[in-house]
């Protein structure tokens, strides 16, 4: 598979609209999804994590958005599956044995710690283990239903020795390469929108030919050797309609030459404008726009995807709870109006 960086020239024209019945159908039957009668939805209250005071992070944004999706309706309560901490030979398929036993014990040093961002606690391994966790059961879940969601996940920054900006294991990784030994030769590919490139899963990936790492993101904000199958960056302070028409004709062109069994998008509401770290200028209305688009063109062409919240960090804290609701909202939307 050849890798590439596509850089601003390349996407200067926007010469076709994304048009989810014609550039994205795919002939061949997949056989995969049994039923669409419900979207399931992974999650634990082990998600939270106690931070200290002024933490960047919100880790209340979890409860808080699965809350919003149930007291709004657009969730039953036994649509919400909680899950358990991932075993550790799970964990094994991606992370090396010394970097889960310093995670396991607490035994980062300082400059680890200040790399990871996040306090080394007891709780943390299995706080993120149940993220990882999370997010295999939702791919499964989404090959059997059409779509499933993590209200969690998208820890695109982990590495195989070591985790990086708020990203302790690798989710996306660790799903995948259990999916793999489940399932020998499936094609997978990772559609990352939030506003920070995924360099973590693309340095675990980079030689796989059945899985394509698609990534738009700021430029600088990644400044990251770690090249996937597409790179897109953007300029810093990109306004909606010129990130929308970006990410639509290069994740268009991306399908042209990768056909996957299932997709992982790693969602992001880092890049709304009021974010603290994204440098993105989205408002309310791309986000609905981003979510709508991207899901019809899978949903409707049955491809199968699993939702990961991804990163957000915005400074009304309320504002990336109620961006990650609106897109598993948005995707309950769809999958009631596919046909059964």
């Amino acid at each position: 598979m050849t890798r590439r960086r596509v850089n601003k020239a390349e996407n200067r024209a926007f010469h076709k609209k994304f048009q989810p019945t014609s550039v994205l159908a795919r002939d061949r039957h997949r056989g995969e999804i049994v039923s669409r009668n419900k979207m399931r939805c992974f999650y634990s209250p082990e998600f939270h994590l106690d931070l200290p005071k002024g933490h960047p992070f919100p880790m209340e944004k979890f409860e808080v958005s699965k809350n919003m999706l149930i007291e709004s309706g657009v969730l039953k309560g036994e649509d919400v599956l909680e899950v358990r901490a991932a075993d550790a030979h799970v964990l094994r398929r991606v992370h090396d044995a010394d970097y889960l036993s310093k995670i396991y014990n607490g035994h980062l040093d300082l400059k680890e710690q200040i790399q990871l961002g996040l306090p080394v606690t007891p709780k943390l391994y299995s706080r993120s283990a149940t993220e990882v966790e999370a997010t295999r059961q939702a791919c499964y879940a989404a090959l059997q239903d059409g779509v499933a969601a993590v209200l969690a996940g998208g820890t695109h920054s982990a590495f195989k020795n070591h985790g990086e900006n708020y990203s302790v294991f690798n989710d996306i990784a660790v799903a995948i390469r259990d999916l793999q030994v489940q399932r020998p030769g499936i094609k997978i590919m990772v559609v990352d929108t939030d506003a920070h490139q995924g360099d973590g899963t693309n340095n675990i990936l980079h030689d796989d030919p059945n899985v394509f790492t698609y990534s738009i993101h700021v430029g600088r904000n990644s400044p990251s050797s770690s090249d996937g199958s597409m790179d897109v960056e953007t300029v810093r302070y990109v306004e909606g309609d010129m990130y929308l028409k970006q990410l639509f004709t290069t994740l268009a062109a991306a399908l042209d030459v990768f056909s996957p069994d299932l997709v992982l998008w790693v969602a992001g509401a880092d890049n709304h404008r009021n974010d603290r770290l994204g440098l993105m200028r989205l408002d309310l209305k791309d986000f609905i726009r981003r979510d709508e688009v991207i899901l019809r063109a899978f949903m409707r062409n049955n491809i199968p995807v699993a939702i990961l919240y991804g990163g957000g960090y915005n400074r009304q804290q309320e504002y990336t709870a109620k961006i990650h609701r609106n897109t598993v909202a948005t995707a309950v939307k769809i999958s009631k109006e596919i046909p059964r």
